[in-house]
């Protein structure tokens, strides 16, 4: 019998991500089909994972607009929507999966689309094997040396 990884997800208009965290996967396969099916296999540390996700709308098929990033720890898909629009959950089941969290990195409300990078694939392409940027992304943030600047300290 097979066990199933945790599976964490974001999305925009346009996309799904969905992010496994598998270290040391071996032998992934991914399949993603227009219906809206994604399956997953792969093998670590001698146990094979997989599940089965029945997506809450169609997606456009492998290959088209699918991007797949394997690093040491996880796993980072790309999923195309078919049609541009906000899904009101990841499954077109309610019940709850333990498995499926939010990825709250990646999330991104719907009325702050517009202020969010263009391009959230650059992870899938470069980055650490966390699929994080290698480049800080500290924006709005203040460490305690500037807090301490800002006391005058």
């Amino acid at each position: 019998m097979s066990r199933q990884p945790e599976v964490l997800w974001a999305q925009r208009s346009e996309k799904i991500y969905l992010t496994i965290s598998l270290p040391d996967a071996k032998d992934v396969v991914l399949k993603t089909e227009p219906q809206g099916l994604f399956r997953f296999s792969a093998v670590a540390h001698g146990e094979p994972f997989s599940f089965t996700l029945d997506l809450f709308d169609s997606v456009l098929p492998e290959g088209s607009k699918t991007k797949t990033k394997i690093g040491l720890r996880n796993i980072i898909c790309s999923i195309q929507k078919e049609k541009k629009g906000w899904w009101k959950r990841l499954l077109k089941s309610e019940e709850k999966h333990p498995h499926i969290k939010v990825d709250w990195n990646k999330w991104c409300d719907e009325d702050e689309e517009s202020d969010a990078p263009v391009d959230s694939d650059d992870d899938l392409h470069e980055g650490n094997d966390r699929g994080e940027s290698d480049e800080e992304d500290d924006d709005g943030m203040l460490y305690l040396p500037d807090l301490e600047k800002l006391r005058g300290k």
